[in-house]
């Protein structure tokens, strides 16, 4: 079997599939950092929890540093298994954590309205927390009822509507189902 030669992704592009591993533990810290600015009144940190989202979305884990030791120190050491899910909806996730943590950075921030803020890093929390205990993520599920009502086109994630078989369809292209090629 001939490999298909792999487009390098650009910098700026979200990895699909994504390990599932790493966005639970990416979650967790998500909920510490949001549970730690709350608990020790720290607004600031709200603009980290920003900087995260925003770097995830627009590079995936390139330069998130909550993303690159989740990926390259946490899952390793603790050894978590790849479980490839679809990545669109992830993003999708990851661009509601941006709404919610820089609400809570201008509300706490520009106009010291912490209390606020901390209500909204609540919600984070609460999303967050699904994510890293349960697997659950709250924003795949929007993304999965955009999808089928028509606002977010089949064709930004293809997988998504049957995920189960991107080995199957992978393997036939000669891929492995995270996209690298398959050994001869």
């Amino acid at each position: 079997m001939t490999s298909v030669p792999q487009k390098k992704p650009s910098f700026f592009s979200f990895p699909h599939p994504i390990n599932s591993s790493v966005a639970r533990v990416v979650a967790g810290g998500v909920v510490i950092m949001a549970v730690a600015t709350i608990l020790f009144d720290q607004p600031w940190i709200t603009l980290v929890l920003a900087f995260g989202f925003i770097a995830r979305v627009t590079t995936g884990p390139r330069v998130s540093p909550l993303a690159i030791l989740a990926s390259k120190v946490i899952v390793p050491k603790l050894g978590l298994p790849y479980r490839p899910v679809a990545g669109p909806p992830k993003q999708f996730a990851a661009a509601i954590g941006i709404a919610f943590s820089v609400s809570a950075a201008v509300l706490s921030l520009g106009f010291g309205l912490t209390g606020i803020a901390y209500i909204v890093l609540g919600g984070l929390i609460f999303a967050a927390g699904l994510e890293a205990v349960v697997g659950f993520c709250l924003g795949c599920q929007v993304f999965g009822i955009l999808m089928k009502i028509g606002v977010i086109p089949e064709s930004v994630c293809e997988d998504c509507a049957d995920f189960s078989n991107r080995a199957k369809r992978m393997a036939a292209r000669g891929l492995r189902p995270d996209g690298t090629p398959l050994l001869d």
